[in-house]
């Protein structure tokens, strides 16, 4: 059952972009140490409120009130771990979505089996590499930490498994970005290589998926919406960036100055 991937199309993602920004949702970011500023400020730039609550008494209450829920292991400790899983049943008890960003696993144990124990839980969208993407579909994955060793391609079969067993959205992103739910598959191109050489662009766009994934519609379409959004804005940040420093604020700014216009 090897779906061929249509190509996102630029109308229809700016239809979820306006629909995002009207909406503005509040997303609880249950994220790692590296990149809470950068993912709030990638939040803010698209119109959307970001909220980082971690003490577990505190993130189980605030899931509830929230829009969409991220959860992303990047620097996972057992105390967040409880916190997060008690965010989680939270959401689920209000029917909230929720997105998970599975880093590194498949090369550590602790988050690898914290991931694979969450799969029952009913995750909206899960958006990871390939590397993270097969090791969590149980595939032989050789990852390497949070670089990928694998192109997204090689991840789709394993990415279309996985959005069937999980009942999830998955994306795998890499220089081609696949987004899956079991049966229809989208697929993302573009961005930028300076992407990978500042932190927290995969990490944002995962917070970016939790908001859009809380969207009315067509949940497939607007998380592929999300990643196309996140690419476009890498290319046109790219375009007048002299390198990783200059590159962020450039990124930022082509979130905020992103139109229907640019996103044909």
């Amino acid at each position: 059952m090897h779906h061929q991937p249509d190509p996102v199309c630029g109308a229809a993602v700016a239809a979820s972009l306006s629909l995002f920004r009207q909406h503005a949702p509040l997303v609880h970011c249950m994220t790692n140490d590296v990149v809470q500023t950068f993912t709030a400020n990638v939040l803010l730039a698209l119109g959307a409120s970001p909220a980082m609550v971690i003490d577990a008494e505190e993130a189980a209450q605030f899931s509830a009130i929230a829009d969409g829920l991220l959860i992303n292991v990047g620097t996972l400790t057992r105390e967040r771990a409880s916190a997060m899983r008690a965010a989680i049943d939270a959401a689920n008890k209000v029917n909230k979505p929720w997105t998970l960003d599975p880093v590194a696993v498949g090369g550590l144990t602790l988050r690898t089996a914290f991931c694979q124990g969450l799969l029952q839980l009913r995750p909206r969208a899960i958006r990871g590499n390939a590397s993270e993407i097969l090791a969590l579909a149980q595939h032989a994955g050789q990852g390497r930490g949070v670089d990928s060793l694998h192109d997204s391609a090689a991840a789709l079969a394993a990415a279309q498994q996985l959005a069937r067993s999980s009942g999830a959205v998955v994306a795998v992103t890499g220089a081609v970005d696949y987004v899956t739910d079991g049966t229809r598959t989208l697929a993302v191109a573009g961005g930028s290589p300076l992407m990978t050489r500042v932190v927290g662009t995969g990490c944002a766009l995962s917070a970016v998926v939790a908001g859009f994934a809380a969207l009315p519609g067509d949940t497939l379409q607007h998380i592929a919406s999300a990643c196309r959004v996140i690419s476009c804005a890498g290319e046109r940040a790219t375009a007048s960036a002299q390198g990783p420093g200059s590159f962020i604020p450039a990124f930022l700014d082509a979130l905020w100055l992103l139109d229907a216009e640019a996103l044909r």
